[in-house]
């Protein structure tokens, strides 16, 4: 599927699905609401799938890796060579994602779309556009024929994943680097200056921080991405894992899959998927609120509330399988809980 063709098809979710996964929940023996966003977002997913039969055995976190050659400008405390060797990692399922996606019983799906080595395992799935973006002081990080097949790319793969009977997706990411390409991009979808959307990612000394700042900032000057165009932003600013992340979001939100955003970079790319298509927004279930200077800030900009305030700023998707561990027990009380009209207890009336 194209992205336009994407765009085109997408709807939004069936109010009256939502509803009814309300009223469920109104009918069990317990308190209105008590328990809280869960609650809420069970609702959301119904809508989402298309059906108030919510289930989500079955689920993936999908790990987009990819380089960024804005680390030239010394944006970062480690070398470019993490991204491929963390990638194979994913591949082994040793790093902190894998590990915690084996308690969830979360698959887990490395995307090689854009590392700048090859790299090696089996379960890699090889989807490389070019190996890592341009550095994007010099010049636009991508093309945009390049940054649409990356969004393509990630649309297909959630097509690939419905088609293979998975009901819940998450997004991820690996990229040394992507900390400085998602706080460009967040600069300019949210019309804030960079300090007040950068951080210092995996561990920057202060003058670290300012090479960064200066970097996304000469990186804007200098391209001056168009704020109501997210394709041509994430070309020039952004990153191919950015890119990715736009379409997995589009393509579950065409074929009724919901996708649970991770943190920051996830954010930023759900920012632009939802302003390239507003219906998205009913298919994307936020996990956290990532400690990230912008994190707060991301979510706001999307009207979510996160599930999980425990600073978390890892990346790799692990915040979206803290939050799918909530939403599994939050799942089994809307299948076994038992109704008001199956006990003695009167049912409880809402508030006025």
């Amino acid at each position: 599927m194209t992205l336009e063709e994407t765009l085109r098809a997408i709807q939004p979710v069936d109010a009256a699905i939502v509803q009814e996964a309300h009223r469920r929940q109104s009918a069990m023996a317990k308190p209105l609401g008590g328990l809280g966003l869960l609650e809420e977002t069970v609702n959301r997913i119904a809508g989402a799938q298309g059906t108030a039969d919510v289930r989500i055995d079955k689920r993936c976190v999908v790990v987009f890796c990819a380089d960024n050659g804005v680390v030239a400008q010394g944006v970062t405390q480690c070398g470019q060579d993490v991204t491929a060797t963390v990638t194979e990692n994913l591949s082994k399922g040793d790093t902190t994602v894998c590990i915690m996606a084996r308690r969830a019983g979360v698959d887990v799906l490395p995307v090689d779309i854009g590392v700048a080595r090859a790299v090696e395992g089996d379960k890699i799935l090889r989807c490389k556009i070019m190996p890592g973006t341009r550095d994007m002081t010099v010049c636009p990080a991508m093309t945009r024929q390049e940054a649409i097949q990356a969004v393509e790319t990630g649309i297909g793969i959630a097509l690939d994943c419905k088609s293979k009977g998975c009901q819940l997706l998450a997004t991820g990411e690996m990229g040394i680097g992507n900390t400085t390409t998602s706080s460009a991009v967040a600069s300019v979808l949210l019309g804030l200056e960079p300090e007040a959307v950068t951080g210092r990612g995996a561990g920057l000394s202060t003058e670290g921080l300012m090479r960064k700042i200066n970097a996304i900032r000469q990186s804007i000057a200098l391209h001056r991405p168009d704020a109501s165009d997210p394709v041509d932003v994430i070309a020039k600013v952004g990153g191919l894992d950015i890119a990715g992340m736009v379409g997995l979001y589009l393509g579950g939100a065409m074929c009724n899959l919901p996708v649970v955003m991770d943190g920051f970079i996830s954010a930023v790319a759900a920012l632009a998927a939802v302003r390239l298509c507003p219906a998205a927004w009913d298919y994307i279930v936020p996990s956290h609120v990532s400690a990230e200077p912008a994190g707060k800030r991301m979510l706001d900009a999307l009207h979510l509330q996160p599930l999980i305030c425990a600073g978390m700023r890892l990346g790799e998707g692990t915040g979206a399988i803290a939050a799918i561990s909530l939403l599994d027990l939050m799942v089994a009380v809307y299948h076994e809980m038992v109704r008001f009209d199956e006990t003695n207890i009167e049912a409880y009336k809402p508030l006025t």
